[in-house]
């Protein structure tokens, strides 16, 4: 009879789930009532966390902020990243990248909603550093944007913020069943370049 075993079983550290699920209650409310109108008690109450608790995780409400800010960000980011190195032709990259950015839009809509309406004014000390997250993914579509063969008179600038406007006011009229990301970033990029696209040269 073989002689039964005393040694502990080793356990693998248990995960904190924790601050995910206090991110996702801040992002819900935050989006819901707004980043002022939402207290640190009523984010500890939609999870079920005494109020004083929350203060293990983050230290103050501004904080939390930036932390969804740069949750929303990253995923965004990395969906318009993947995307764009699919991709080598100047406007296929960029309706890769605004394809990819509705799509998470979309998805995550709590998140996103906040890093849209969030200015940067209005979040007290995480301010500057918000404003150099929004500066920092703005950047890919200026650089796609760049890349592009336009007239000379074309105010790039101004083509991006007409684009991210486009893209942005979705979360007010996308609705399921209709035409998917892809096929709204296409006919946005279709009608864009048919208008601003240098014609080709004639032989």
């Amino acid at each position: 009879m073989p002689a039964s075993s005393t040694a502990t079983p080793i356990r693998a550290p248990r995960q904190d789930n924790r601050r995910v699920q206090l991110l996702d209650a801040a992002a819900r409310l935050f989006r819901e009532r707004g980043f002022h109108a939402t207290s640190m008690r009523d984010i500890a109450k939609a999870v079920g966390m005494l109020s004083g608790s929350i203060y293990y995780h983050f230290d103050s409400k501004e904080e939390m902020l930036l932390a969804v800010y740069e949750e929303g960000e990253r995923r965004v980011a990395d969906a318009v990243d993947a995307a764009v190195a699919l991709e080598s032709d100047p406007w296929a990259r960029l309706e890769a990248a605004s394809a990819a950015h509705l799509r998470v839009l979309i998805a995550h809509r709590d998140y996103t909603q906040v890093m849209i309406r969030t200015l940067p004014q209005e979040a007290g000390a995480v301010g500057p550093r918000i404003r150099d997250l929004r500066r920092d993914y703005e950047s890919r579509f200026r650089r796609l944007i760049d890349d592009l063969a336009l007239p000379p008179e074309i105010d790039r600038h101004y083509l991006r913020l007409l684009l991210f406007g486009a893209l942005n006011w979705s979360q007010v009229w996308f609705h399921s069943g209709g035409d998917s990301p892809e096929t709204v970033a296409r006919r946005f990029l279709d009608t864009l370049r048919r208008q601003l696209e240098v014609p080709a040269p004639r032989h």
